[in-house]
């Protein structure tokens, strides 16, 4: 075995084409391959009910002694992050572990190890991507860019988004979690710039523009002016 092939086991790298001169990883494909056949619309309606499901999974499938489930409270964080983040209309979603990282202040390592929780326990899936680089020259003639995420849900967190869906009833003691669960959602939801959060709040994209500019427009008149006095 070369120390080329033993570098490639450890890392995950390898030359995609000796051609390239361009190390990318593994199963990597051009970027507009596969997207339209990876990616799935979001339901708006379905995102609560998605967040309470990934929380109740957490919390049931939490070893005894250990201080989180198996998600995590990042892998939580990064589930909201992400969905905040996502097309619902189309399913697109793919950026950069440097943009979730800086999204929840995470270092990017804490962000890897809990994308790779999400992804084990079926709340997320990814492809690996790479795109031609105009290099007319013997150098590198691609190179890798950020993953294509899709959110999904495992069996038992599907059916109970569902029963929420149907409004099955719930028991008493569930009443108080999911109140608790909607007003971190709605934190959640006004920590974001303004335009992404009208953009989750509104399935129309002219609509949700609409009330980001008026809602910038109200702060613009509600400031403060020099002088130190409201007007």
């Amino acid at each position: 075995m070369t120390a080329r092939s033993v570098s490639e086991i450890a890392t995950g790298v390898t030359a995609k084409a000796r051609r390239t001169f361009q190390p990318v990883r593994r199963n990597s494909y051009n970027v507009g391959e596969r997207e339209d056949r990876f990616y799935r619309p979001i339901p708006r309606n379905e995102i609560f009910a998605r967040m309470t499901a990934a929380k109740s999974y957490n919390r049931s499938h939490k070893q005894p002694g250990k201080r989180n489930g198996p998600l995590g409270h990042i892998g939580i964080e990064i589930l909201e992050t992400l969905y905040a983040m996502v097309c619902r209309r189309t399913g697109r979603l793919d950026p950069a572990i440097a943009t979730i990282a800086e999204r929840v202040k995470r270092a990017p390592s804490a962000v890897c190890k809990a994308l790779a929780a999400l992804k084990q326990h079926g709340f997320l899936d990814w492809i690996r991507r790479t795109e031609p680089v105009d290099n007319p020259g013997p150098g590198p003639q691609i190179r890798q860019i950020s993953n294509a995420y899709r959110l999904d849900l495992p069996a038992k967190a599907r059916a109970l988004v569902a029963r929420m869906r149907a409004k099955a009833p719930v028991p008493i003691d569930d009443v108080d979690r999911r109140a608790g669960d909607a007003a971190e959602l709605e934190r959640m939801l006004e920590s974001q710039p303004l335009r992404e959060e009208m953009a989750m709040r509104f399935d129309d994209p002219r609509l949700a523009a609409s009330f980001a500019r008026l809602g910038m427009a109200v702060d613009g008149t509600n400031a403060v002016p020099l002088n130190g006095k409201n007007p």
